[in-house]
């Protein structure tokens, strides 16, 4: 069997044990003589296991008793939508760090003002803003934020707070690092960067934010749904749980999440000290002190340069490393199933490329 490394923005790399594991329950899970895509979500089997993932992430998270997680289909794009529907009432105020917040930023705009807190647009996305730019408005119903940027490479690495809600887009670097839960009012992550397959959102959101909603919407738009009926109230993603619930077992079982940022950081510091050490030739698009360890995202000296990488990293191997079309360049998404190895041999193969041309 040849795998590859792969450094693709998402869907991304998924850790080979929790592959090989699905794998080898798939033709009947849990001793059901089902696989986990036939059973029923209203069964016993499943209910444990969804149970199970639930308590998983709160174990790896330190998740306080007043939150709830839920389990919500349509990908963090929805949720672009959804906490503007049930909680924009007077204005919004947004964080705009790159693309995905400025999108939602856009689609929330929909349902009221919205306004940027902060920005670091007009500097092409290549730093995370500092408290004292920040300017909240009277009457915001809450901040919204987005921890990782995957187009552009940055990432907070020290959350702000503030005297209103506070909302996160943890789509790109959930579970990769330690994250205290209670100073946020909701999170959500899409899974397909970190932790399973495309198609379901992790949401952590406080008791006290679901009395909060400000409008009547459908039940599928509203929050309070998918607590109640404890994400069930109509067929839940049940493949993605549990794929969930396969790598949350796996971040638990190597030593839980200050491990893997631990692990994540060394890995970073290999790809990042061969653009430092390069004297110019690979250009980082992010400000030192605002890099992701996510997405190392970088140029080379002409748009030619980068195709010809791009192309002969595919022939060694190195899959994914195109930057996005918005931006062009290079990138490379290193994220928790991404081993140091793979990064060592991307390393390897940026100097030899650096040398060569």
């Amino acid at each position: 069997m040849k795998r590859v490394y792969n450094f693709n923005a998402g869907p991304s790399a998924m850790p080979l044990e929790v592959l090989k594991e699905v794998q080898d329950e798939f033709l009947d899970f849990n001793h059901t003589g089902m696989s986990i895509v036939e059973i029923s979500h209203r069964s016993a089997a499943y209910q444990e296991m969804q149970d199970d993932t639930v308590a998983t992430l709160k174990k790896l998270l330190t998740v306080p008793d007043d939150y709830h997680i839920v389990f919500i289909q349509g990908g963090g794009s929805m949720q672009f939508v959804m906490h503007a529907a049930n909680f924009l009432k007077k204005r919004g105020g947004y964080l705009n760090t790159g693309v995905w917040s400025n999108k939602a930023m856009e689609a929330a705009s929909f349902f009221g003002e919205t306004y940027e807190v902060a920005s670091s647009k007009a500097d092409h996305f290549t730093y995370i803003p500092k408290a004292d730019s920040f300017v909240v408005k009277p009457d915001t119903d809450y901040i919204y934020m987005t921890s990782n940027n995957t187009i552009h490479g940055t990432e907070w690495h020290d959350f702000p707070s503030f005297d209103v809600p506070l909302f996160c887009d943890m789509s790109s670097d959930f579970l990769s690092r330690p994250v205290d839960v209670k100073n946020f009012d909701f999170i959500y992550a899409g899974v397909q960067k970190n932790v399973g397959p495309a198609g379901v959102v992790v949401a952590i959101i406080k008791d006290d934010l679901l009395n909060k909603v400000c409008r009547d919407l459908p039940l599928m738009l509203q929050y309070k749904t998918y607590v109640d009926h404890d994400s069930t109230y109509n067929t839940p993603p049940v493949f993605n749980i549990y794929f969930v619930n396969k790598v949350a077992h796996w971040l638990d079982d190597h030593g839980g999440l200050q491990a893997m940022y631990e692990r994540n950081q060394k890995k970073a510091a290999i790809v990042y000290g061969v653009i430092d050490d390069s004297h110019g030739f690979y250009r980082g698009h992010a400000r030192q002190d605002s890099r992701s360890l996510m997405n190392v995202t970088f140029n080379l000296p002409t748009k030619e340069l980068e195709a010809q990488f791009v192309a002969e990293a595919a022939e060694h191997d190195l899959i994914g490393v195109k930057g996005h079309r918005s931006i062009g360049g290079c990138r490379a998404s290193i994220y928790n199933a991404v081993t140091e190895e793979g990064c060592q041999a991307l390393a390897d193969f940026m100097k030899q490329f650096q040398k060569k041309h």
